[in-house]
């Protein structure tokens, strides 16, 4: 548990760690630990949010409070945004370069052919005036297609069935030539994305993944971002395939099957290409009188500095349209047997009246949201403070997408081990999970549930070296 009051992060809007946890529970493994990141497994799931109603303030905060299903001397604090939905007729012009890795570690079933099937997926859904081109890579790289206009879908797609895997990996020097095509072929007013669809095995030039950090976070700078889709097991690279996507300004997905391919490039592919707000930050600052602990459930790989909240040259993620976010904090209150940590014998001295305090007396917490517009340098600020009216006084009378993200948070938990969950376990996940469905259209809480059955009897893996 955590004691310094306030609080930031990146938001993360990646969902690959969901799709591998998915894939090792179907060949009834558990996904190693380090592989488990909490936050991706709960944005995976879109949630009914109340939505913004204009692009100028492209998201607002959703937040409730109720007791912790696993500890019933503190309570969850849910976050939850959804970003603002673009009109079909509004959405930009998208100027896109397939970079694919065609190595001979890819030549595989699960890799080079459902490459080859997800991308022509994504076609299907591009406007006639969009622009294509691809860039291949194995021992070396080179363009199997200049940028092309979406209508002419026949030649794309045949360039696209026509690529063969063989020989080694020289992934450094395909995005280099990628970012250089989607430069040269910039739209000023449009998107401008890298699509790199690799195992990740990159094994000739630049294989350092310091090195190829630095050269997308230089990259970004030209409005070109990048999303990675993974594929395979095996020697799949998933600290890589995780650093390119958070430092290009784009997002993760590991495709394990066509419906994960028809999920990501084909239901969510505006919130996957068109991006409504960057450089998202999230505070929170806990109310001393009301919150002795907390936790954030996740993101450990998107923490920033407290300095680096009101800083906009500081990086962090975008979302993208009609995407939804959400973060899950454990508190713990004043005077819980919970707390875990001694009061302080010399307590920071109060700075604030007493009129204000008691003005705020009944605030947990307050939100402060920080993003830029697409084409914007400058932050907004979006605020709200977390109340004790917010709260529920059981988990039965919460929100059911409240509910729902905190069965996946416990699952997640659970996955790595973690010695807060106490007793509760797989069934009480299912059980928690079960009630709160929903209308579930794609059938997608339906399958967690399912994975939560296979992971109680799955044997464990190794963590990864």
């Amino acid at each position: 548990m955590n004691l310094c009051l306030r609080f930031q992060f990146s938001i993360d809007v990646d969902t690959a760690s969901y799709s591998f946890m998915r894939a090792s529970l179907n060949q009834n493994v558990l996904p190693q630990k380090n592989a488990v990141r909490i936050e991706e497994l709960i944005n995976y799931f879109p949630y009914e949010y109340s939505a913004p109603t204009n692009k100028e303030e492209p998201f607002k905060a959703n937040v409730s409070v109720f007791p912790t299903p696993w500890n019933k001397d503190t309570k969850l604090v849910h976050i939850g945004i959804k970003g603002y939905e673009i009109d079909a007729k509004e959405k930009p012009r998208a100027n896109l370069v397939f970079l694919i890795d065609t190595s001979g570690s890819m030549n595989e079933p699960n890799k080079l052919p459902l490459v080859q099937n997800s991308l022509k997926m994504l076609l299907d859904t591009l406007h006639e005036d969009d622009s294509v081109a691809i860039v291949t890579y194995a021992g070396n790289a080179g363009v199997a297609l200049p940028p092309t206009k979406a209508k002419d879908k026949g030649k794309i797609s045949a360039v696209i069935d026509n690529l063969g895997a063989a020989g080694s990996t020289a992934g450094a020097e395909g995005i280099r030539q990628a970012y250089q095509l989607a430069e040269q072929n910039l739209n000023a007013k449009g998107i401008n994305r890298v699509i790199l669809a690799t195992d990740g095995d990159f094994n000739v030039g630049i294989t350092d993944t310091n090195e190829l950090k630095s050269f997308v976070e230089h990259e970004r700078k030209t409005g070109v971002t990048l999303s990675v889709l993974g594929f395979g097991r095996g020697n799949y690279n998933d600290e890589l395939m995780q650093t390119l996507a958070q430092n290009g300004n784009g997002n993760a997905a590991y495709i394990d099957n066509l419906n994960e391919a028809r999920k990501f490039l084909v239901e969510e592919a505006g919130s996957t290409l068109f991006t409504i707000a960057k450089d998202v930050k999230i505070q929170i600052e806990f109310n001393p009188a009301q919150v002795a602990e907390y936790r954030l459930i996740g993101y450990e790989t998107r923490l920033l500095n407290k300095e680096d909240f009101n800083n906009d040259k500081v990086d962090a993620g975008d979302i993208g349209s009609g995407h939804t976010v959400t973060a899950l904090y454990e508190i713990t209150p004043v005077a819980s047997k919970a707390q875990l940590v001694d009061e302080l014998r010399y307590p920071k001295p109060s700075t604030t009246k007493t009129v204000e305090t008691d003005n705020k007396s009944n605030e947990l917490a307050f939100v402060k949201i920080r993003y830029k517009l697409p084409n914007g340098d400058t932050s907004k600020l979006i605020t709200t403070p977390v109340t004790t009216d917010q709260a529920y006084k059981s988990v039965d009378e919460i929100p059911v997408e409240s509910r729902f993200a905190t069965a996946v948070a416990a699952f997640g938990q659970l996955l790595r081990s973690d010695p807060y969950l106490k007793d509760f376990n797989y069934d009480k996940v299912m059980s928690l999970a079960e009630g709160a469905k929903g209308a579930d259209k794609f059938g997608y809480r339906a399958e967690f549930i399912n994975l939560v059955r296979l992971a109680k009897n799955a044997p464990a893996l190794p963590p990864l070296k």
